[in-house]
């Protein structure tokens, strides 16, 4: 039986990275409970050349194969920085190549990390949106981390801790069998 293909896409310029951080305890956290095989794609190993490109037709392979991995995923786990109240633009820039039914009904969890609390609500006001209306199923809590959760880009907030695993709990029921 193998696990669940979970794809993270991570929307972070550089590395390191506390988004990046954010998105592996997310996977952690649900290999904890499932089987899984996990992929992660960062937006800072790849974003120089999509940005290059203005069609999908334009897309090197490498991010052709990046784009499917994410529309073929079990389950995929979005996270981004905030940058000027928002996720990266590089970010958007690869969800729009995806066709409008992309997603359809693959569960997402969604993390972002900024430097302050005030930006917590751009999960719910800017990332759920952007992933309903690639028809994606996004999970009931979202996961929201400061630079104050951060150690040298390591988790060492209790809080935070906290709340990835409530994010798992309660991402369980939506999430499909192992196979």
């Amino acid at each position: 039986m193998s696990g669940l293909n979970v794809t993270v896409l991570c929307g972070s310029l550089q590395r390191p990275s506390r988004t990046l951080a954010l998105c592996e305890a997310l996977v952690a956290k649900l290999g904890e409970y499932r089987t899984i095989m996990p992929r992660v794609l960062e937006i800072a190993q790849f974003g120089r050349s999509l940005g290059a490109c203005l069609q999908r037709s334009e897309l090197p392979p490498e991010i052709l194969g990046h784009l499917a991995a994410i529309e073929s995923a079990d389950v995929l786990i979005a996270g981004s920085p905030v940058y000027s109240a928002t996720y990266t633009g590089m970010f958007k820039h690869f969800i729009d190549f995806m066709g409008m039914d992309a997603l359809a009904g693959t569960p997402t969890l969604l993390a972002a990390t900024g430097g302050s609390p005030l930006h917590g609500l751009m999960i719910d006001q800017q990332m759920r949106p952007l992933f309903a209306m690639k028809q994606a199923l996004t999970l009931p809590l979202g996961v929201y981390a400061t630079e104050a959760d951060f150690t040298n880009y390591r988790i060492t907030s209790p809080a935070l801790e906290k709340r990835i695993a409530l994010a798992v709990d309660l991402a369980l029921p939506f999430l499909p069998a192992g196979r």
